[in-house]
């Protein structure tokens, strides 16, 4: 990556430089210090003080994989990509990273088969992960640098993602918010509940249209914890539709009613707003219609 020296910035050392404008970590400064910073095409030293009009390039350098990620070549739905980021959409019953329970095609699996597919020398970096059977739009860094500066805007809560649940019931208001502790549930290592040493948990949700005895509703989160809307609206007697964790298993559909329909996010290295959408899909939109 590349960057041209502005007048203001004039005398800094490459080091406060990336440091400070340009957030890098002092772990990724001690892995490009050597042999990878290069000012007007010539390899410098961090020490280097800068001049406008320079050219600062910074080689980032090969990233390992675990072994427990295996490449595979499975469909994959990119909805936008460039040389820093990926936003996928995910169907429902696909895991995000590998487990026990999902050792192989999971998203992370595909990602590194789409990698080696096209030449691309990266690893797996999510952002923002969704439950194995939470469809919709998943945020991929696809290196070390982008992955560094959304997880601080994600740290700060500036990456917003948007959810379309299918809640059994009806909700006596409209549009609300539902502020209560979550925290592991005693003698599970899966379950989430609401509990008074939690925690905080905010969920804000909108009522979109009420059918057949169930709710369609616009969630949006302002904290992200663990099942945080699936242990919210159990917690006040509206379980997510097919919910068997939190709720119980209906006929109507195969998982949890939950799709994150919209995902927006400033850009790590243009700081671009990007906002994207996913439209709800068919086995959700049928029990609505």
């Amino acid at each position: 990556m590349k960057w041209m020296i502005e007048k203001q910035h004039q005398d800094m050392l490459v080091y406060d430089y990336l440091r400070q404008i340009k957030g890098f970590s002092s772990r990724l400064l001690k892995e490009v210090k050597y042999d990878r910073l290069l000012v007007n095409g010539k390899v410098v030293t961090v020490r280097r003080r800068l001049v406008a009009g320079d050219e600062l390039e910074v080689l980032l350098p090969p990233e390992g994989r675990g072994a427990s990620l295996q490449s595979e070549q499975l469909p994959l739905e990119i909805i936008y990509e460039d040389d820093d980021v990926l936003v996928v959409n995910k169907p429902a019953g696909i895991a995000t990273l590998p487990s026990m329970n999902h050792k192989s095609g999971t998203i992370a699996n595909r990602l590194l088969g789409y990698y080696d597919q096209h030449h691309l020398p990266y690893t797996v970096h999510i952002v923002t992960r969704l439950d194995a059977d939470t469809s919709g739009l998943l945020l991929v860094a696809k290196h070390r640098y982008s992955h560094l500066l959304l997880f601080r805007d994600q740290q700060k809560g500036l990456i917003n993602r948007r959810y379309q649940a299918i809640i059994e019931g009806q909700l006596s208001n409209k549009q609300g918010t539902i502020r209560l502790p979550i925290g592991r549930k005693s003698g599970s290592i899966i379950e989430r509940t609401v509990v008074e040493d939690g925690k905080p948990a905010i969920t804000h949700y909108q009522v979109l249209e009420i059918r057949n005895g169930y709710t369609n509703v616009g969630v949006n989160l302002e904290t992200g914890r663990t099942h945080q809307i699936r242990v919210h609206f159990a917690h006040i007697g509206h379980p997510l539709l097919g919910d068997g964790l939190y709720g119980q298993k209906k006929q109507e559909i195969e998982r949890h009613a939950l799709h994150c329909s919209g995902l927006s996010f400033q850009h790590p290295i243009t700081n671009e707003l990007k906002t994207f959408h996913a439209e709800m899909p068919a086995d959700m939109k049928q029990i609505i219609l």
